[in-house]
């Protein structure tokens, strides 16, 4: 429909919203979640909380301007990995492969910058199961709301709803499947820009999304470990393809985070028996998958270094702020395709992981990342695995860091000849004790400071 009328502000937007609402949208259950685009999605979607009487999260994006024209959506990133490239205005725009490359580096870097402000220290809230409301204070050309989309729908959103107070002709079709539902109070035959909508269209401050945040209430996910806590500890922790399992042994000396590819899992036999031989050295483990199971059955994202590797990235932050697991030295742990997944994620210049392992892995597939690793890594590849072998030489040939070449002789690329597991068990757990400092004095460190060596 036209806007009969322009926004007083965002606040007065978010209440007209929240009336245009409906039950067939939100249901009528407890599950709805609001998560808003930050800033200026936030006083809109702070009012559409209220009115649902549902919490309020942030879902932060970050938009890939066009070089010289940042204003320029051409594509955009979000939490958890979510990646869109708006092909039509790369084309349009002339843009090359290397030019994109770094204009998403930048939006990355700005994205972590706004995920630490925005949430300082407090987990998301939790999404699997919920319908989740995803608000801004309008559509353009919907990069960001399509990259706000898919990360909700990747942490488990049952159903999402994309509501914004204002937006173009056609631009569910141009969103397609990304939610379940659209709501928009106005769609104006003549737009022009979000901000002509408003009366009041001024920048909102990081300061007013705290306040909104903050008055919402915390977030349930943010919630302490319980005073008095075994010195043995086992709890999950929410992330964006379901809960990790966290087991921290008593006065552990680092951590290790399991990067999966197909064919194994946070609960395989494979993953528990290395992730066993890790606890007995005293070091923590965080074990998840990379992706939801609806996502594992689209084959080509189990080889997508950028998805998997954002993924684990942004574990990594969730579990290094973790009261359990905060200052403790960390490394990957890969296998398969999450092999590619950690050294993609430790080539980020913020992260700077102590170590990497990776076991029968696809390094190849973060070719691209290789000289940019500075962590030790070591390469684990059965003897009977003769590709793969040979693709993790090559890929030795291609790291610019320390690192090791082991081949267990005889295993096949699963490694379920007897005593291979063991084998890696053993393998990985030393070079986690070397590099992460277990052999050593216990202490803490702040999470991706290197260690001593």
């Amino acid at each position: 429909m036209e806007c009969a009328e322009q926004f007083a502000d965002r606040r007065d937007a978010g209440r007209r919203l929240a009336a245009a609402l409906g039950e067939a949208e939100t249901g009528t259950g407890t599950d709805v979640v609001v998560v808003a685009l930050p800033r200026g999605g936030v006083p809109v979607g702070a009012e559409v909380a209220a009115a649902l009487r549902a919490p309020l999260d942030v879902c932060a994006v970050r938009k890939i301007g066009v070089p010289g024209q940042p204003e320029v959506a051409m594509g955009a990133v979000g939490e958890d990995g979510a990646r869109v490239v708006g092909q039509r205005v790369v084309d349009a725009a002339g843009v090359g492969p290397a030019a994109f490359a770094a204009a998403e580096a930048r939006a990355r870097t700005e994205l972590a910058g706004a995920v630490a402000a925005y949430r300082g220290g407090r987990g998301p809230l939790p999404l699997a199961g919920r319908t989740v409301v995803v608000v801004d204070d309008g559509v353009a050309t919907g990069a960001t709301a399509l990259a706000a989309c898919l990360a909700v729908r990747a942490r488990g959103a049952a159903r999402v709803v994309l509501a914004v107070p204002v937006a173009p002709p056609g631009w569910t079709a141009e969103l397609g499947a990304a939610a379940d539902a659209y709501v928009a109070v106005c769609v104006p035959a003549g737009f022009r820009a979000v901000g002509a909508y408003y009366r009041d269209f001024r920048q909102v401050t990081d300061a007013e999304v705290l306040a909104a945040l903050t008055a919402a209430g915390p977030s349930p996910a943010a919630a302490p470990a319980p005073a008095g806590a075994p010195s043995s500890d086992s709890f999950e922790l929410p992330l964006a393809a379901g809960p990790a399992v966290v087991t921290v042994p008593g006065d552990p000396l680092g951590v290790v985070l399991f990067a999966h590819g197909g064919g194994s899992g946070r609960d395989s036999p494979r993953t528990r028996r290395v992730a066993d031989g890790l606890h007995a050295r005293g070091l923590a483990t965080v074990r998840f998958d990379l992706l939801t199971a609806r996502e594992a059955e689209e084959g080509w994202k189990l080889f997508d270094p950028g998805l998997l590797g954002g993924r684990l990235v942004a574990a990594t932050r969730a579990a290094t702020a973790h009261r359990a697991l905060r200052g403790l030295p960390f490394g990957y742990f890969g296998a398969s395709t999450g092999a590619a997944a950690a050294l993609w994620a430790a080539a980020e210049p913020d992260v700077r992981p102590g170590a990497v392992v990776a076991r029968g892995g696809r390094p190849d597939l973060a070719e691209a990342r290789l000289p940019l690793v500075r962590a030790p890594v070591l390469l684990v590849v059965g003897g009977a695995d003769e590709e793969v072998l040979e693709l993790n030489r090559r890929a030795r040939a291609a790291l610019r860091c320390p690192s090791s070449l082991q081949v267990v002789p005889g295993a096949g690329h699963l490694f379920e000849e007897p005593g291979a597991l063991e084998a890696v068990a053993e393998l990985a757990a030393d070079w986690f004790a070397r590099h992460l400092g277990a052999d050593g004095p216990p202490g803490r460190r702040s999470p991706g400071e290197p260690p001593d060596r």
